[in-house]
């Protein structure tokens, strides 16, 4: 039985991300680590919190359905990828917010303005992952 028959849809439905994480083969964790330091990572986790709340006052995690249609709008060609992988999921009202929130977040991490089409793809991938296994 996976992991993913264990929780229902609707639960399922309510987590913003959705990651699978395999094991890690020993000589991969036994290597010299590769990568971006965490400080950096905290300094731009930092800089991406401060975007959202000039912008909208409060967390992107904090928008209501309404707020998130305000300020998580993607641009034209972002707009098509969503409309298509909603046609191809037959995704909830729910998980339509959900995806653009994680691709505001997405957009403010890269210190972008506009959400585009790589973000709600890249929203898409963090969404999707246990619901192909």
């Amino acid at each position: 039985m996976s992991n993913q028959s264990r929780v229902s849809g609707p639960l399922l439905d309510r987590i913003d991300m959705h990651i699978e994480v395999g094991p890690v083969p020993p000589d991969v964790l036994q290597a010299d680590a590769s990568g971006e330091l965490s400080g950096i990572i905290a300094v731009r986790v930092a800089a991406a919190f401060e975007r959202q709340v000039e912008r909208q006052g409060k967390a992107n995690q904090l928008l209501t359905p309404r707020e998130i249609d305000r300020y998580c709008r993607p641009d034209a060609a972002g707009q098509e990828v969503l409309r298509a992988a909603m046609r191809k999921m037959l995704w909830s009202a729910r998980s339509y917010h959900r995806v653009l929130r994680v691709a505001r977040t997405v957009a403010d991490l890269e210190g972008q303005k506009q959400v585009g089409a790589r973000h709600v793809s890249q929203a898409i991938q963090l969404r999707r992952a246990l619901r192909e296994l």
